[in-house]
């Protein structure tokens, strides 16, 4: 049995830019680690951005939604092989714009008990994929 205290959530998060920069969405797909329950599917349109400003703004939201849901611990994946190494610390966040989003990310990772982040392949990010789309597509 679960403990109580304490929730587990798979977030898998894309971020979509056609152009770079160009219109811009981010998606995010979370689940309850433990039963695979589909807790939250986020898509929202950025106006024109670029690509890297879409997945780290979809790391975000998602992380924002994950406490909302009073999460514990979060699994994060991701195809941006990019910013899994900036969130993990192993690269730098250089660009001016991106590191009040780096910094707002990171603070809301020091207030769950628990995080992990890893790269996944573009097709075992689908979800994520398809939902920063629709956010372009349909400009919501």
């Amino acid at each position: 049995m679960p403990d109580p205290g304490s929730s587990r959530l798979l977030i898998y998060t894309d971020g979509a830019a056609r152009g770079n920069p160009g219109p811009a969405g981010l998606g995010a797909f979370i689940r309850n680690a433990e039963t695979g329950q589909v807790v939250a599917e986020l898509a929202r349109f950025l106006g024109t951005r670029t690509n890297n400003y879409a997945e780290w703004t979809a790391v975000e939201a998602a992380l924002e939604e994950a406490l909302r849901l009073g999460a514990t611990h979060v699994d994060l994946r991701m195809d941006s092989e990019l910013v899994a190494r900036q969130i993990s610390g192993r690269y730098r966040v250089k660009h001016p714009d991106l590191r009040p989003i780096h910094a707002r990310v990171m603070a809301m990772l020091a207030r769950l008990q628990g995080y992990t982040v890893a790269h996944v392949p573009r097709e075992l990010n689908k979800d994520a994929d398809r939902l920063s789309n629709i956010a372009v597509d349909e400009r919501r």
